[in-house]
Protein backbone atom coordinates (compact mmCIF):
# COMPACT_ATOMS: atom_id res chain seq x y z
CA UNK A 1 0.00 0.00 0.00
CA UNK A 2 1.71 3.26 -1.09
CA UNK A 3 2.14 6.37 1.01
CA UNK A 4 0.23 9.40 -0.23
CA UNK A 5 2.26 12.57 0.19
CA UNK A 6 0.72 15.93 1.07
CA UNK A 7 1.72 17.41 -2.30
CA UNK A 8 -0.06 14.56 -4.08
CA UNK A 9 -3.26 15.39 -2.21
CA UNK A 10 -2.90 19.06 -3.12
CA UNK A 11 -2.37 18.23 -6.80
CA UNK A 12 -5.42 15.94 -6.73
CA UNK A 13 -7.52 18.76 -5.25
CA UNK A 14 -6.26 21.28 -7.80
CA UNK A 15 -6.76 19.04 -10.84
CA UNK A 16 -10.16 17.74 -9.74
CA UNK A 17 -11.32 21.27 -8.85
CA UNK A 18 -10.29 22.55 -12.29
CA UNK A 19 -12.18 19.69 -13.95
CA UNK A 20 -15.22 20.36 -11.77
CA UNK A 21 -15.23 24.08 -12.58
CA UNK A 22 -14.81 23.30 -16.30
CA UNK A 23 -17.83 20.96 -16.19
CA UNK A 24 -19.94 23.60 -14.41
CA UNK A 25 -19.00 26.36 -16.86
CA UNK A 26 -19.67 24.11 -19.85
CA UNK A 27 -23.01 23.06 -18.41
CA UNK A 28 -24.11 26.65 -17.80
CA UNK A 29 -23.12 27.69 -21.30
CA UNK A 30 -24.82 24.81 -23.10
CA UNK A 31 -27.59 23.58 -20.79
CA UNK A 32 -28.87 26.70 -19.05
CA UNK A 33 -32.58 25.95 -19.58
CA UNK A 34 -32.24 22.18 -19.63
CA UNK A 35 -33.16 19.89 -16.70
CA UNK A 36 -29.82 18.14 -17.34
CA UNK A 37 -28.04 21.14 -15.79
CA UNK A 38 -28.50 19.74 -12.28
CA UNK A 39 -27.05 16.40 -13.32
CA UNK A 40 -23.92 18.01 -14.72
CA UNK A 41 -23.46 20.11 -11.60
CA UNK A 42 -23.74 16.94 -9.52
CA UNK A 43 -21.20 15.29 -11.83
CA UNK A 44 -18.87 18.25 -11.24
CA UNK A 45 -19.17 17.82 -7.47
CA UNK A 46 -18.44 14.07 -7.66
CA UNK A 47 -15.50 14.63 -10.03
CA UNK A 48 -14.11 17.24 -7.62
CA UNK A 49 -14.24 15.16 -4.45
CA UNK A 50 -13.74 11.61 -5.77
CA UNK A 51 -9.92 11.66 -6.37
CA UNK A 52 -9.15 13.34 -3.00
CA UNK A 53 -11.51 10.88 -1.30
CA UNK A 54 -9.63 7.91 -2.76
CA UNK A 55 -6.22 9.33 -1.85
CA UNK A 56 -7.37 10.21 1.67
CA UNK A 57 -8.66 6.67 2.20
CA UNK A 58 -5.40 5.12 0.93
CA UNK A 59 -3.37 7.42 3.19
CA UNK A 60 -5.61 6.59 6.15
CA UNK A 61 -5.10 2.85 5.59
CA UNK A 62 -1.33 3.38 5.27
CA UNK A 63 -1.09 5.31 8.53
CA UNK A 64 -3.36 2.84 10.26
CA UNK A 65 -1.11 -0.03 9.19
CA UNK A 66 1.94 1.87 10.51
CA UNK A 67 0.37 2.39 13.94
CA UNK A 68 -0.81 -1.22 14.19
CA UNK A 69 2.72 -2.51 13.55
CA UNK A 70 4.44 -0.26 16.09
CA UNK A 71 3.77 -2.53 19.13
CA UNK A 72 5.23 -5.53 17.27
CA UNK A 73 8.27 -3.47 16.30
CA UNK A 74 8.96 -2.31 19.86
CA UNK A 75 8.42 -5.85 21.15
CA UNK A 76 10.98 -7.16 18.66
CA UNK A 77 13.49 -4.51 19.70
CA UNK A 78 13.07 -5.42 23.37
CA UNK A 79 13.48 -9.15 22.62
CA UNK A 80 16.59 -8.50 20.53
CA UNK A 81 18.18 -6.39 23.25
CA UNK A 82 17.46 -9.07 25.83
CA UNK A 83 19.71 -11.38 23.81
CA UNK A 84 22.60 -8.92 24.21
CA UNK A 85 22.29 -6.85 21.02
CA UNK A 86 22.91 -3.14 21.02
CA UNK A 87 20.12 -0.76 20.05
CA UNK A 88 21.58 -0.30 16.55
CA UNK A 89 21.84 -4.07 16.08
CA UNK A 90 18.30 -4.57 17.38
CA UNK A 91 16.97 -2.01 14.91
CA UNK A 92 18.90 -3.60 12.06
CA UNK A 93 17.53 -7.02 13.00
CA UNK A 94 14.00 -5.64 13.28
CA UNK A 95 14.26 -4.04 9.85
CA UNK A 96 14.64 -7.50 8.31
CA UNK A 97 11.18 -8.55 9.48
CA UNK A 98 7.83 -7.70 7.95
CA UNK A 99 5.96 -4.81 9.53
CA UNK A 100 3.87 -3.79 6.56
CA UNK A 101 4.69 -0.33 5.19
CA UNK A 102 6.82 0.34 8.28
CA UNK A 103 9.49 -2.10 7.04
CA UNK A 104 10.79 0.23 4.29
CA UNK A 105 11.07 3.12 6.73
CA UNK A 106 12.97 0.91 9.18
CA UNK A 107 15.40 -0.11 6.46
CA UNK A 108 16.12 3.57 5.74
CA UNK A 109 16.66 4.20 9.43
CA UNK A 110 18.98 1.19 9.83
CA UNK A 111 21.07 2.33 6.84
CA UNK A 112 21.33 5.86 8.24
CA UNK A 113 22.55 4.54 11.60
CA UNK A 114 25.06 2.23 9.87
CA UNK A 115 26.46 5.30 8.07
CA UNK A 116 27.10 7.00 11.37
CA UNK A 117 23.98 9.11 11.85
CA UNK A 118 23.05 9.50 15.55
CA UNK A 119 20.15 7.38 16.71
CA UNK A 120 18.14 10.42 17.82
CA UNK A 121 18.39 12.08 14.40
CA UNK A 122 17.56 8.86 12.54
CA UNK A 123 14.56 8.16 14.77
CA UNK A 124 13.37 11.76 14.39
CA UNK A 125 13.63 11.34 10.62
CA UNK A 126 11.54 8.17 10.87
CA UNK A 127 8.87 10.12 12.73
CA UNK A 128 8.86 12.86 10.10
CA UNK A 129 8.49 10.39 7.24
CA UNK A 130 5.75 8.38 8.91
CA UNK A 131 3.97 11.36 10.53
CA UNK A 132 1.18 9.56 12.36
CA UNK A 133 -0.31 10.77 15.64
CA UNK A 134 1.19 7.89 17.63
CA UNK A 135 4.62 8.42 16.10
CA UNK A 136 4.43 12.11 16.95
CA UNK A 137 3.87 11.10 20.57
CA UNK A 138 6.53 8.40 20.53
CA UNK A 139 9.45 10.28 18.96
CA UNK A 140 9.86 12.96 21.68
CA UNK A 141 9.79 10.33 24.43
CA UNK A 142 12.43 8.11 22.81
CA UNK A 143 14.75 10.89 21.65
CA UNK A 144 14.36 12.78 24.92
CA UNK A 145 15.30 9.69 26.92
CA UNK A 146 18.31 9.06 24.68
CA UNK A 147 19.57 12.66 24.84
CA UNK A 148 19.19 12.81 28.62
CA UNK A 149 21.42 9.78 29.05
CA UNK A 150 18.69 7.33 30.05
CA UNK A 151 18.52 3.72 28.99
CA UNK A 152 16.48 3.88 25.81
CA UNK A 153 15.89 0.13 25.68
CA UNK A 154 13.75 0.34 28.81
CA UNK A 155 11.26 2.73 27.23
CA UNK A 156 10.28 0.56 24.27
CA UNK A 157 8.31 -2.02 26.28
CA UNK A 158 6.00 0.48 28.06
CA UNK A 159 5.67 2.43 24.81
CA UNK A 160 4.53 -0.69 23.00
CA UNK A 161 1.93 -1.36 25.71
CA UNK A 162 0.77 2.27 25.57
CA UNK A 163 0.35 2.15 21.79
CA UNK A 164 -1.44 -1.19 21.99
CA UNK A 165 -3.90 0.13 24.56
CA UNK A 166 -4.39 3.32 22.51
CA UNK A 167 -5.18 1.28 19.39
CA UNK A 168 -7.63 -0.89 21.31
CA UNK A 169 -9.36 2.18 22.71
CA UNK A 170 -9.55 3.75 19.27
CA UNK A 171 -10.97 0.53 17.85
CA UNK A 172 -13.62 0.43 20.57
CA UNK A 173 -14.53 4.08 19.91
CA UNK A 174 -14.91 3.43 16.17
CA UNK A 175 -17.02 0.35 16.90
CA UNK A 176 -19.28 2.41 19.15
CA UNK A 177 -19.63 5.14 16.54
CA UNK A 178 -20.35 2.72 13.68
CA UNK A 179 -24.10 2.47 14.51
CA UNK A 180 -24.39 6.26 14.34
CA UNK A 181 -22.76 6.27 10.91
CA UNK A 182 -25.24 3.61 9.88
CA UNK A 183 -28.07 5.80 11.17
CA UNK A 184 -26.92 8.58 8.83
CA UNK A 185 -27.11 6.20 5.87
CA UNK A 186 -30.49 4.82 6.96
CA UNK A 187 -31.91 8.32 7.44
CA UNK A 188 -30.81 9.35 3.96
CA UNK A 189 -32.25 6.24 2.30
CA UNK A 190 -35.50 6.68 4.25
CA UNK A 191 -35.65 10.20 2.86
CA UNK A 192 -35.18 8.85 -0.68
CA UNK A 193 -37.82 6.17 -0.12
CA UNK A 194 -40.26 8.77 1.18
CA UNK A 195 -39.68 10.95 -1.89
CA UNK A 196 -40.20 7.98 -4.24
CA UNK A 197 -43.42 6.94 -2.50
CA UNK A 198 -44.64 10.54 -2.50
CA UNK A 199 -44.18 10.98 -6.22
CA UNK A 200 -45.36 7.48 -7.13
CA UNK A 201 -48.63 7.98 -5.23
CA UNK A 202 -49.54 11.65 -4.93
CA UNK A 203 -48.18 13.12 -8.15
CA UNK A 204 -49.09 10.06 -10.19
CA UNK A 205 -52.71 10.55 -9.16
CA UNK A 206 -52.49 14.27 -9.92
CA UNK A 207 -51.32 13.42 -13.45
CA UNK A 208 -54.59 11.61 -14.08
CA UNK A 209 -56.66 14.73 -13.34
CA UNK A 210 -58.03 16.96 -16.18
CA UNK A 211 -55.30 19.52 -15.41
CA UNK A 212 -52.62 16.92 -16.02
CA UNK A 213 -50.37 19.32 -17.93
CA UNK A 214 -50.14 21.76 -15.04
CA UNK A 215 -49.77 18.89 -12.60
CA UNK A 216 -46.95 17.41 -14.66
CA UNK A 217 -45.20 20.77 -14.74
CA UNK A 218 -45.61 21.09 -11.00
CA UNK A 219 -44.24 17.59 -10.48
CA UNK A 220 -41.11 18.43 -12.48
CA UNK A 221 -40.52 21.46 -10.30
CA UNK A 222 -41.00 19.37 -7.16
CA UNK A 223 -38.64 16.68 -8.42
CA UNK A 224 -35.98 19.32 -8.99
CA UNK A 225 -36.50 20.77 -5.51
CA UNK A 226 -36.26 17.37 -3.84
CA UNK A 227 -33.21 16.53 -5.96
CA UNK A 228 -31.47 19.65 -4.64
CA UNK A 229 -32.44 18.67 -1.10
CA UNK A 230 -31.04 15.17 -1.57
CA UNK A 231 -27.74 16.51 -2.92
CA UNK A 232 -27.24 18.91 -0.01
CA UNK A 233 -28.28 16.25 2.50
CA UNK A 234 -25.97 13.64 0.96
CA UNK A 235 -22.97 15.99 0.96
CA UNK A 236 -23.27 17.26 4.53
CA UNK A 237 -24.36 13.89 5.94
CA UNK A 238 -21.29 12.34 4.33
CA UNK A 239 -18.99 14.85 6.02
CA UNK A 240 -20.68 14.23 9.37
CA UNK A 241 -20.34 10.46 8.90
CA UNK A 242 -16.59 10.85 8.30
CA UNK A 243 -16.17 13.05 11.36
CA UNK A 244 -18.10 10.64 13.56
CA UNK A 245 -16.62 7.44 12.17
CA UNK A 246 -12.95 8.32 11.69
CA UNK A 247 -12.53 11.67 13.42
CA UNK A 248 -11.79 13.81 10.35
CA UNK A 249 -14.03 15.68 7.95
CA UNK A 250 -11.90 14.67 4.98
CA UNK A 251 -12.69 11.03 5.76
CA UNK A 252 -16.31 11.85 4.98
CA UNK A 253 -15.58 12.51 1.31
CA UNK A 254 -15.97 8.82 0.46
CA UNK A 255 -19.34 8.82 2.22
CA UNK A 256 -20.31 11.89 0.19
CA UNK A 257 -19.51 10.09 -3.06
CA UNK A 258 -21.55 7.03 -2.04
CA UNK A 259 -24.58 9.04 -0.91
CA UNK A 260 -24.50 11.42 -3.88
CA UNK A 261 -24.26 8.55 -6.35
CA UNK A 262 -27.03 6.53 -4.75
CA UNK A 263 -29.29 9.60 -4.55
CA UNK A 264 -28.72 10.39 -8.22
CA UNK A 265 -29.49 6.81 -9.27
CA UNK A 266 -32.76 6.87 -7.34
CA UNK A 267 -33.91 10.13 -8.93
CA UNK A 268 -32.69 9.05 -12.37
CA UNK A 269 -34.36 5.65 -12.57
CA UNK A 270 -37.23 5.74 -10.07
CA UNK A 271 -38.68 9.23 -10.63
Amino acid sequence: MPRIAVWEKKIAWIVSSILGVAIVITAYLTLWDSPLLDEYILLAVVVTIFPPAVLDYIDYRWKRSIDENLPDLFRSIVQAQQTGMTLAQALEEASKRSYGPLSKELEKMAVQISWGMPFEQAFRGLGERVDTVLMQRTVPLVTGTSLSGGRVERIFEPLGKFIQSTLMLDKECRAQMRPYVAIIYVAFYVFLLTVVLLFRSLFLQMGELPISGAAFLESEVMVRIFFHLSVSQAFFNGLIAGKMGEGTTSAGLKHCVILLTSGYLVFKFLL
